[in-house]
């Protein structure tokens, strides 16, 4: 009732987004462009928040939504006036650090696993097996670079070349993402840009991050004790909380937690 009353402040919100596990467009990502958007409209609009913070806990995934939500970070931040703020939990890597970057702030854990700015491609090849199967892959097609990369012939030194290509021009797009958004704040190592990465403080040194700290007690420190934490969170679909995709749930797992365990996680 405290707001209603006319020359009574009310305390400052602050919203919380948490973004946690891989980033994707297909239903087993949890994090995707569409799913995040009526998520972000809500955090930027409701209430008219002092800041929105960002939970992040991701070790990344397509380039293309992590670019999208970025995005519209920035967009929703600049058309609402409305700070930035990224608190990064176990892991900010690839993928997880353009979100991250696309804050005003960066702060982390001690502990906490930042940059991995790079990009990268995996597959596998079963011409072989198929061979001694005495299977025989048929291939018919209208324009020389459609079966490109097919796991099922042979690799083709042209299509490699070709999807390094590729991925160069990601990795560009990546670099002048994070040197925008990081303009003035990073260092000038050799390795920041490799895909390596940085723990905490070691993070803080090359300019990833601005600083060590966690969501609440910062929060109450520049916005007063008396800040109200608005949270916002994914919800998962209705026929996943009954159980009625256990099979792509359990597939989603595995593929989240192999990536989580390439840092170490």
């Amino acid at each position: 009732m405290r707001r209603w009353i006319p020359f009574m402040k009310s305390p400052p919100t602050v919203a919380v987004v948490r973004l946690s596990g891989t980033i994707g467009s297909g239903t087993r990502a949890p994090l995707s462009d569409a799913a995040l958007a009526p998520l972000l409209e809500k955090a930027f609009s409701r209430g008219k928040p002092a800041a929105v913070a960002l939970e992040i806990n991701s070790p990344g995934g397509s380039p293309v939504q992590s670019s999208m939500i970025g995005a519209r970070i920035r967009r929703l931040s600049e058309e609402k006036g409305i700070p930035v703020i990224a608190f990064v939990e176990d892991v900010a890597a690839s993928g997880g650090y353009w979100l991250a970057a696309a804050a005003d702030e960066i702060f982390a854990d001690d502990s906490s696993v930042v940059g991995s700015i790079g990009v990268i491609s995996a597959g596998f090849g079963a011409h072989i097996f198929l061979s001694r199967q005495g299977i025989e892959r048929r291939v018919h097609t209208a324009g020389s670079s459609k079966s490109m990369m097919d796991p099922f012939q042979p690799e083709k030194p042209e299509d490699v070349k070709r999807l390094k290509g590729m991925l160069e021009q990601i990795h560009a797009n990546f670099i002048r993402h994070v040197k925008t958004r990081r303009a003035g704040k990073l260092d000038t190592v050799p390795e920041l840009f490799t895909g390596e990465i940085w723990i905490g403080r070691h993070a803080q040194e090359v300019g990833l991050i601005d600083g060590i700290g966690h969501l609440v007690p910062m929060m109450k420190e520049r916005f007063g004790d008396k800040v109200r934490l608005r949270r916002y969170g994914m919800r998962r679909p209705l026929l996943q909380r009954f159980g009625a995709q256990v099979a792509s749930d359990a597939i989603a797992a595995v593929e989240e937690r192999a990536e989580f365990a390439r840092f170490g996680l």
